[in-house]
């Protein structure tokens, strides 16, 4: 039974858009797409619903910030307190802290500048290769940015937008500077997530020292280790299960934070209250000199959690994370940092566990279980964001190949990885038992969160001229003051590198280096096979048998290239005296984009004559989409493939010009089947687009495509149904998967860094990581590599 083609011209909102209606299939595509675009884009939220998610989010969002109170003091006066009014300096810093880091700009700003709800640096990244061509694998296509999930628009040519575009594309230093700031900033992400866990759990286990003075510190260091090793143990069941607890846990603690809070202020000294105005920083400077400014570092915790509130965006609207963070975070903060500044001025002996020594004795035992849950619930959302981080990190080239699993069949954000985990445990465990308080690791972790900010300060300044077009003015004042209060914190904190400060540079500079050099090989991989491809014309001299015997089945070749004949084919036949009745050539490939609908996620074509029985398969995903996930990916393959044939049938001499082009990837003669070797073209000048699930087809007019296709489809079924047969019995005969086991080696006559890192550290990265076997669920029995050697 024939497909059909009929196109909608009634409709404005789904204009020029094709139903396929394939035997039983009678549903327009018009309503799915619909369906789509609203997921993808900004909900109209009831004001109920944005309340409870506003809740939700406090487990999810919150819990890094809220457990700051733990150690911000103690880390702020490490030496003691020597004039009661340093802590009303001090309180007013953190005020002021507060009210411009995390309300200001991350939550009324940056959060904004999120990636279809995703956040993190690579969210920002992502935003920044759609609308510039700053990507360093020159591997996309503009009908990339056909996707639902795509969105980016033209520039006025005279515009500074456009300007600072071109600046930033004109040279490839330049787009390596933006690669390379984006890395520094998930390195000390990575940083974060072995940081948290140490200084949180170990401040929360503290308590029992205070309620035991003669308990030794390293029983406590012993009880956050315990702690942290049950955290990490637990990870690989994920958050789903026990996800609900979360909201409830950190909304009891920042209730009673801000409870206590009120207590001290109105029981030791309410005059605290006047560190609102900020003639107190400006006494605190003066009267303190270099010892006030290096404890900025101490300060600088306030605020810590701030970038993983921006990196764990992902399941909640901007809008109830403003409303939990105005409503509920941001006054029991204060309220919180006010009442302990209130107890300090009448016992500035115990600055070291203020949190503690200033709750009252009937509920300090509720409040530690409380403290301890808010702390693991901190650990865990920060654990998690940086598995987020570290999957979009490998989608996008720039993180060797680990074991990705996802937790959740709610929640595809929800992932676990294995590798990861234990590496960020163990290192988790050596700073808890190395430094073995927290004034070390404190300074650790505010130089980590610095870096982080000024990431992504820089970062969105590039978001608000290219993505939102701000006036420049606007962009000067944003990038200014972030950049003024930013670079006063890092000022502080680079006093005490030698204090603690270092681990996270030395933790970032490891990980900076395995991601660079892998991005490095892996680009350098794909500028050899592009420029090792074999030619359309040495295909076409081989003929329909290609020059062997062509044996039944299936043979899927996977490669890098998502155009021309990869190179691996070539050396493949040349060792091998027969090839498959049918090869496919697979290419997974990643888009700036958090997500392809499966809708949208194959494009086919073929290659060469139909007789030759060769296509193309492009299968695109997001930095949030998992390859694996896709148990069916074959079956999926397959029903693109056939149903490309019967498109590809129908459309035959459907035009006046004797050509089309499939998703404009190539562009294919219907008389003899040929495809063109630049794989760039595609007719410009027609009058309209007819697009389905894999295929858009440009034809002169709907009444013209209606009339044409139908006779088309008539003369040419039986075509059709002869070539279905055919591939059907390939399929069924066997289906090998033809990898390409490439080995990367430098030049003789490349510098010494350039052996070093390819011959060395790139070549021990892929030792240990997993094979793209494994990546791509290849079934080990019908595996077939394929060695080759790459001098680059």
């Amino acid at each position: 039974m024939a497909a059909r083609v009929e196109i909608d011209e009634d409709s404005s909102e789904n204009k020029g858009s094709m139903w396929v209606l394939d035997q039983k299939l009678d549903q327009p595509m018009d309503e799915e797409a619909g369906r789509l675009r609203n997921m993808y884009r900004e909900k109209k939220f009831s004001a109920l619903l944005v309340l409870r998610l506003a809740f939700q989010s406090l487990g999810v969002v919150y819990g890094d910030l809220g457990t700051s109170p733990l150690y911000v003091f103690y880390n702020t006066f490490p030496r003691g307190i020597k004039d009661p009014e340093d802590v009303i300096g001090a309180l007013s810093l953190i005020i002021y802290s507060l009210t411009l880091i995390p309300l200001l700009k991350y939550v009324f700003i940056v959060c904004k500048a999120n990636d279809s709800g995703q956040g993190g640096t690579f969210a920002l990244y992502s935003l920044l290769c759609r609308h510039a061509k700053v990507k360093t694998i020159p591997n996309q296509h503009r009908t990339d940015e056909e996707l639902t999930t795509y969105s980016r628009s033209t520039f006025h040519e005279n515009s500074f937008a456009a300007k600072t575009k071109k600046w930033l594309e004109q040279y490839a230093f330049r787009k390596n500077a933006l690669l390379m700031l984006v890395l520094v900033g998930t390195c000390m992400v990575i940083g974060d997530g072995i940081l948290t866990p140490a200084i949180s759990v170990l401040s929360a286990a503290g308590g029992i020292k205070v309620d035991h003075p003669h308990m030794s510190n390293g029983v406590v260091v012993v009880v956050a280790v315990v702690i942290l090793v049950g955290l990490f143990s637990m990870q690989h069941y994920g958050t789903d299960k026990v996800g609900w607890l979360f909201a409830p846990i950190v909304l009891l603690w920042f209730l009673l934070i801000g409870s206590i809070g009120i207590l001290n202020i109105w029981k030791y000294d309410s005059s605290v209250l006047k560190a609102f105005s900020p003639v107190y920083i400006y006494r605190y400077f003066k009267r303190g000199g270099r010892d006030g400014w290096t404890s900025l570092g101490g300060i600088m915790l306030s605020i810590t959690g701030t970038e993983a509130l921006f990196a764990d965006l992902a399941h909640f609207p901007v809008s109830a994370v403003q409303i939990a963070f105005t409503m509920v975070v941001f006054p029991c903060l204060l309220l919180a940092y006010s009442g302990q500044a209130a107890y300090l001025m009448r016992h500035q002996d115990h600055v070291a566990d203020v949190f503690y020594r200033s709750i009252p004795d009937s509920i300090y035992w509720p409040v530690f279980i409380v403290a301890t849950a808010a702390a693991i619930v901190a650990s865990q959302a920060t654990i998690s964001a940086t598995f987020s981080i570290i999957k979009q990190a490998l989608a996008l080239g720039c993180f060797p190949r680990v074991k990705v699993v996802h937790t959740s069949k709610k929640f595809l954000g929800q992932i676990y990885i294995p590798d990861i985990n234990w590496i960020l445990m163990v290192l988790c465990i050596a700073v808890t038992a190395g430094f073995k308080n927290q004034s070390q690791i404190g300074n650790a972790y505010g130089t980590a969160v610095v870096i982080v900010m000024l990431a992504t300060t820089l970062l969105m300044t590039l978001i608000m001229i290219l993505v939102w077009r701000c006036h420049w003015i606007l962009v000067l004042i944003f990038t200014a003051l972030s950049l003024v209060v930013e670079c006063t914190y890092f000022s502080a904190v680079l006093f005490k590198v030698d204090q603690g400060g270092w681990v996270p540079l030395v933790i970032a500079a490891a990980f900076l280096l395995i991601m660079y050099v892998w991005h490095f090989g892996t680009v350098k991989r794909y500028e050899f096979e592009m420029h090792s491809k074999v030619s359309m014309a040495w295909i076409l001299g081989l003929g329909p048998s290609l020059g062997l015997v062509r044996v039944p089945g299936v043979g899927l070749v996977y490669t890098e290239l998502a155009s021309g004949v990869p190179h691996i084919f070539s050396h493949f036949i040349t060792n091998l005296p027969a090839i498959h009745s049918v090869v496919v050539f697979i290419c997974v490939k990643y888009l700036p984009v958090y997500t392809v609908p499966e809708e949208e996620r194959f494009l086919v074509k073929r290659i060469g004559p139909k007789n030759f029985h060769m296509f193309r398969c492009v299968a695109r995903y997001g930095y949030k989409d998992l390859h694996k996930k896709d148990d069916d990916f074959e079956k999926k393959l397959f029903d693109n493939l056939f149903l490309f044939v019967r498109l590809e049938a129908m459309m035959e001499g459907c035009s006046d010009s004797d050509e089309y082009s499939l998703y404009g990837q190539q562009t294919l003669h219907s008389r003899d089947g040929l495809l063109n070797n630049n794989g760039n073209t595609s007719s410009s000048n027609q009058d309209l687009t007819i697009s389905s699930v894999d295929s858009i087809v440009p034809v002169k007019s709907p009444t013209h495509v209606n009339n044409t296709v139908m006779s088309s489809s008539q003369m040419s079924s039986q075509t059709e149904t002869d070539e279905l047969d055919f591939l059907n019995r390939c399929r069924d005969a066997g289906v090998v998967h033809i990898l390409g086991n490439t080995v990367i080696r430098a030049r003789r006559d490349s510098k010494f860094y350039k052996k070093i890192a390819v011959d060395y550290i790139y070549a021990f990265l892929r030792k240990i990581c997993r094979e793209h076997s494994v990546i791509f669920n290849v079934p080990h029995e019908s595996l077939l590599n394929v060695g080759q050697i790459f001098y680059v």
